[in-house]
């Protein structure tokens, strides 16, 4: 079935339901009660509502990413969390909804195959601030989306080309454009980079085109989106193998391949941030001798000018010139790992030396 007919039957119907729709990687869920569209969903990290609030000024990276945080803990949807903590507006959330669920849908028109169902009843009625869009105006613009993706293709053949800085940008988003374009980047990966869907950066692209300021330097083989999709998921998953094997150097090097597609993926934000700390962690442990004995470096008139929290504290208190760090480490009631960070810290501090 084309994609036209599954929204039309499930719109002359009046269903309530979610109609699920995945090709390879890319999975998007739409929820429709009474017929209208109700809500959307999509596993692509362009079409995430954090992207379309970040790409609008909404909210910024720093805002986002502490909101993301919250979700997890809380389990409350992002939007909500926003608009409790004063960051959104309420019009502008539903706003972003709206946008939100018309671009999962809109680029669905571009799929040339994948697998459908449709879960009769299966929805989530009680959504704090649901989209309610008419399914016949959706699938006109999907239409007029698609004409106008075959004009475009006369001059930007392919999501893969990469294009040449020619002209002078007046306007920030051009020049964030064209430094992508300098870099080599083909049109996916700079959809990626400027958080828009592929649709809307061959636009601007073409845009820019007719004004001079780009030219298409390699016109590069048709690929699909999903695939970058697939880079995501699959780096993601190389970094969380290599965090639970202590590689933290391939973790940190697959986070920041991550973040290069997907600048907001909160999972490669936090998984970086980890990685470092691991990273760090395992460094200092090496540094720290087990048979060695830990010795002040200092006088005790220098020791109480310097602030130690409390557990660096009792650590100093068992230095007594003869207890090697293994000895410590038996009396420490805290975990040997903690422990050993406190000694790294102490030495780098040059608080205390092993002899």
């Amino acid at each position: 079935m084309a994609l036209a007919d599954i929204l039309q039957w499930v719109s002359q119907g009046r269903k309530t339901g979610t109609l699920h729709i995945n090709r390879g990687a890319v999975e998007k869920r739409i929820s429709f009660l009474g017929g209208s569209i109700h809500s959307s969903w999509s596993n692509d990290p362009r079409e995430s509502l954090g992207q379309f609030l970040v790409r609008e000024r909404l909210v910024s990276e720093e805002q986002l990413f502490r909101a993301l945080l919250s979700q997890e803990t809380e389990g409350r949807p992002l939007g909500a969390l926003l608009v409790d903590g004063g960051l959104l507006k309420d019009e502008d959330l539903l706003r972003m909804l709206v946008h939100k669920a018309e671009e999962t849908i809109y680029d669905l028109f571009h799929w040339t195959e994948g697998h459908f169902e449709f879960k009769d009843g299966d929805i989530q009625r009680n959504t704090p601030f649901p989209v309610d869009l008419d399914v016949t105006s959706v699938i006109m613009e999907g239409v007029r989306r698609i004409d106008e993706w075959e004009r475009m293709r006369a001059v930007i053949p392919s999501t893969e080309s990469t294009l040449k800085a020619l002209g002078q940008p007046e306007d920030p988003i051009d020049h964030e454009v064209l430094l992508l374009c300098s870099e080599g980047k083909t049109v996916t990966e700079i959809a990626f980079a400027v958080r828009r869907t592929v649709f809307d950066t061959t636009v601007m692209l073409y845009e820019m085109h007719n004004r001079g300021l780009i030219e298409v330097e390699r016109p590069g083989v048709s690929t699909d989106s999903v695939e970058t999709v697939v880079r995501i998921q699959r780096g993601l998953a190389v970094a969380s193998r290599a965090m639970e094997d202590g590689d933290f150097d391939t973790a940190l090097k697959n986070y920041e391949a991550v973040l290069k597609l997907d600048p907001l993926n909160q999972h490669a934000k936090k998984g970086l941030v980890v990685s470092i700390e691991g990273r760090g962690r395992t460094r200092s442990l090496r540094l720290v001798p087990r048979d060695k004995i830990p010795r002040l470096m200092v006088s005790l008139a220098d020791l109480t000018k310097e602030k130690f929290d409390p557990r660096e504290g009792f650590v100093l208190s068992r230095l007594n010139g003869e207890w090697d760090v293994q000895s410590i480490l038996k009396i420490c009631p805290m975990p040997e790992d903690e422990a050993m960070l406190i000694f790294a810290r102490l030495a780098e501090r040059r608080v205390i030396e092993f002899v």
